[in-house]
C-alpha cells in the first residue's frame, strides 16, 4: 500500500481592495521553516477569514460587497486547490448576510458555513453544495443587547462561531454582549436553535475560543481586557461553566492592549493567545484533570498586531500573521514545554488577517 504523498500549503487572508492581492498560498517547508509564495488571488475586497476543507481541497473566503441599494454586505467565496501547483481557482462567489463579516466557518461534514457580522450583530448559516460552491443563506440570527463599555460594547458584535466536536452545537462568542451563545444545529431544517448562553465578566469582550481536544474545556480569547476565560464543556446540552479567567499580559505592561486569536496544541497540553499592543503570543500550560492554566512564556510576534496565528498541523511550528508590519513570522513549538522560539524567518505580505496552514494530498 502506497503511502500519499502530502504537501503542506498556507493560505493567507488579508485586508485588500478588490483591484489588489488579497488571498495569498504558500508552500510551507517543515525543514528549513521557509514560506515560498505559489500563488495569488485578485478581485475580492478584504478577504480577510479563510476556511480550508483538505478532504475536497476546498478554500472558503469572506469578502465584502455592496448590494443593489449600494449598501455594504457580506460575501463569501468558494476556490478549488490545486494541491501540486499550489494555486487556487475560483468556483464561485454569492451574499451572505446583510452586513460585513469577519469570520467563517464550516462544519464537519461540510455541508453547511457560518459568516459572522461583527457590525451588523449576526451570524448568517450558509448551505455549500454537492460540488463546494457557496449555497443558498438558510437563516439569519440577529444578537440584541449591549454591555460595560461605551464604544466597543453598545451593541451586539459577535466575532466568531466555532462547532462542538460532535457537530451538534455552535458556540458565538458576542463581544458586544459579553456573553457566549450556543445554538444547535438543526441540520435537517437548516436553522440554528438558540440553545443556551454564559456571560463572562462585565467588559471582558469574548472574541474567539478553541475546544480542548478532550472535548472537556474550552478557551475564550477576551479581546477588550485582555484575558482568556477558561470553561467546562458539556457536551449534552452545549452548555458552559466559568471555571477561571487570566490575563494575557506581564504584570509590568500598563499600555493599551486588545487580543485576537486563541488556539490549543494537538496534544491538549498547551493554549497559545495574541495580544497586540505587547504585540506578543502568550503560552500557557493546561492542567489535563482541571482545565486550569499556568503561565509559561510570553515572546514578540516578531511584527505589530498580530491578528491571528496557527499552529502548523503537526506541531511544529507556529505561524503569526501580524498585520500592521505586513508580515508573518515563523517559530518553532517546543514540545516538551510549549514554548517558542523565532525562527528569523519571516515573509512579507500586505496586511494579514489570517493563516491557515493545511496538509493536502498530492
Amino acid at each position: 500500500m502506497t503511502v500519499e504523498q502530502q504537501r503542506l500549503l498556507v493560505f493567507a487572508g488579508s485586508y485588500a481592495e478588490a483591484e489588489e492581492s488579497g488571498v495569498y498560498v504558500y508552500a510551507f517547508d517543515e525543514e528549513s521553516g521557509t514560506l515560498t509564495l505559489t500563488d495569488e488571488f485578485v478581485g475580492l475586497k478584504n478577504p480577510t477569514f479563510l476556511n480550508v476543507d483538505a478532504n475536497r481541497k476546498l478554500l472558503y473566503a469572506i469578502a465584502e460587497t455592496v448590494n443593489q441599494e449600494g449598501q455594504k454586505v457580506g460575501e463569501a467565496a468558494s476556490f478549488s486547490i490545486d494541491a501540486a501547483k499550489g494555486s487556487i481557482q475560483i468556483k464561485n462567489r454569492a451574499i451572505t448576510v446583510d452586513s460585513t463579516t469577519c469570520h467563517i466557518q464550516r462544519d464537519a461534514d461540510s455541508r453547511f458555513l457560518t459568516v459572522t457580522s461583527y457590525h451588523g450583530g449576526m451570524i448568517g448559516l450558509i448551505s455549500i453544495t454537492e460540488d463546494g460552491a457557496i449555497g443558498e443563506v438558510l437563516d439569519v440570527q440577529q444578537h440584541e443587547g449591549s454591555s460595560q463599555h461605551p464604544e466597543r460594547q453598545d451593541r451586539p458584535h459577535p466575532h466568531s462561531s466555532f462547532y462542538s466536536p460532535d457537530g451538534r452545537y455552535l458556540l458565538i462568542s458576542d463581544l458586544g454582549l459579553d456573553r457566549i451563545v450556543t445554538y444547535a444545529l438543526d441540520a435537517a431544517n437548516g436553522k440554528l436553535v438558540r440553545q443556551s448562553e454564559v456571560a463572562l465578566q462585565p467588559g471582558a469582550g469574548p472574541r474567539h475560543l478553541s475546544f480542548h481536544p478532550n472535548g472537556k474545556f474550552v478557551y475564550v480569547i477576551n479581546e477588550v481586557d485582555s484575558t482568556i476565560t477558561s470553561f467546562a464543556y458539556g457536551s449534552e446540552t452545549g452548555e458552559l461553566t466559568t471555571l477561571e479567567t487570566v490575563s494575557t499580559l506581564p504584570d509590568t505592561f500598563k499600555d493599551e492592549n486588545s487580543c485576537a486569536e486563541i488556539t490549543i496544541s494537538a496534544d491538549g497540553k498547551y493554549v497559545y493567545g495574541s495580544n497586540r499592543g505587547h504585540d506578543s503570543i502568550v503560552v500557557y500550560a493546561i492542567d489535563a484533570k482541571t482545565g486550569l492554566l499556568s503561565l509559561v512564556q510570553h515572546i514578540s510576534v516578531e511584527g505589530g498586531h498580530p491578528r491571528h496565528f496557527a499552529l502548523t498541523p503537526s506541531g511544529r511550528y507556529l505561524l503569526a500573521a501580524n498585520r500592521d508590519t505586513n508580515n508573518i513570522a515563523v517559530f518553532t513549538v517546543d514540545k516538551d514545554n510549549g514554548k517558542l522560539t523565532y525562527t528569523g524567518k519571516s515573509v512579507t505580505v500586505s496586511k494579514p488577517v489570517c493563516v491557515a496552514p493545511v496538509y493536502l494530498t498530492l
